[in-house]
């Protein structure tokens, strides 16, 4: 880890856009207004306000824009919701980039993607997506499953209308869980839709979500014959410090922070039950 990556930078809100209820989205640079740093998809940033608190928040544009940083951010705690009372032209401190991301120069270079997000865990996925997208010469097929409690708890709904559904490299499918009346695509809970979907078994799979989600998607790979070491997912809600000092991200041997968040699956099945 490079030493700047410990030392905190002031940057500016200069957009705050509102995907859902409960999420919205941080644009941020720096106080000269440039990007704050570079990362690679799927690292994570500390952001914090003093004398307010900080936490570890994916950041969840895509390297390739070179103009700016963006957090998606839910609104569930102290930090959090003075976030979501800030206005543009606040300044924050911001410190990273922390994690090792996932694998888009080495594993997953021309291999076909499956995505699967729940809620806000299309946040993590939403800077690789971008990543591949921009980069369709390296990469294959390209297909999302994303679902949400409700239609209003789609994360980027409008960029997923305006673009993603738009690239003819991109196969996505939307689902909620439960019907309603402004929503006439598909409804169901994420295990199923994507049993229902039955992609094809020598996708790679990214994967990002609520814990029960992702439990039981896992299972239903596996039944499509899916083996775990096709399938990655991020843990960075464990991280805490970001530089394995404090040890509440510690399972076994492993800091998520250092040696994550991104995991395989088979190698999560090296740690200890505590995961």
């Amino acid at each position: 880890m490079e030493k700047e990556a410990l030392i905190p930078r002031v940057g500016v809100i200069t957009d705050i856009r509102q995907d859902t209820p409960d999420v919205k989205t941080f644009r941020v640079v720096s106080t000269d207004g440039n990007k704050m740093f570079e990362h690679i998809p799927g690292q994570c940033a500390m952001l914090s306000v003093p004398g307010v608190g900080e936490a570890m928040i994916s950041i969840t544009s895509s390297p390739t824009l070179k103009e700016y940083m963006e957090f998606s951010v839910k609104k569930c705690g102290h930090l959090t919701s003075w976030l979501h009372s800030a206005e543009p032209g606040q300044q924050i401190t911001v410190r990273g980039p922390y994690g090792n991301g996932f694998p888009v120069e080495s594993d997953l270079l021309g291999k076909d993607l499956l995505f699967i997000a729940g809620g806000i865990g299309l946040a993590p996925l939403h800077s690789v997506i971008n990543y591949v997208r921009a980069k369709p010469e390296n990469y294959g097929k390209v297909q999302v499953i994303y679902g949400a409690r409700s239609k209003a708890d789609l994360v980027d709904y409008h960029e997923i209308l305006d673009e993603w559904l738009k690239d003819p490299s991109t196969e996505v499918n939307l689902t909620i869980d439960n019907e309603q009346p402004d929503w006439d695509g598909h409804v169901g809970f994420i295990p199923n839709y994507v049993k229902e979907l039955n992609p094809d078994t020598r996708k790679t799979v990214l994967m990002c979500g609520p814990p029960i989600m992702i439990k039981f998607t896992l299972a239903a790979l596996k039944e499509l014959g899916f083996k775990e070491n096709q399938v990655y997912t991020t843990m960075e809600l464990r991280m805490k410090c970001g530089i394995g000092k404090c040890g509440r991200c510690n399972i076994g041997p492993k800091y998520v922070c250092k040696d994550g968040p991104v995991f395989r699956f088979d190698q999560l099945d090296e740690l200890p039950d505590e995961y």
